[in-house]
């Protein structure tokens, strides 16, 4: 994996979403309160960008259909649906927001 700069902590609010790209892909960034989270920006079910869905606490519904995932682990947390989206380590240095890519 390779760590690439996605953003300046102070540019991304608590609470919102923020899409970047890393490595060729789209990957959405959740800052809750002082922690930021990445996964894929594209929704498992069928493909809704998920950096335009609601951001509740550590959950992330998607806008077309509302299926919901933990940003912290990439886990859809509605009941019967067994599936995910990839999740990627975030670390914040001097400031700037790093994320691990494959």
């Amino acid at each position: 994996m390779a760590a690439v700069r996605v953003a300046r902590l102070d540019d991304l609010q608590a609470g919102r979403l923020t899409r970047v790209e890393a490595g060729g892909m789209r990957i959405v960034l959740a800052r809750v309160n002082d922690e930021v989270y990445a996964c894929d920006e594209v929704c498992a079910h069928q493909g809704g960008p998920l950096s335009e869905g609601r951001l509740s606490g550590v959950r992330l519904a998607c806008p077309w259909h509302g299926w919901m995932y933990d940003v912290r682990t990439g886990e859809c947390v509605m009941p019967g649906r067994g599936t995910r989206v990839a999740s990627y380590p975030v670390r914040v240095e001097a400031g700037d927001v790093w994320l691990e890519v494959p």
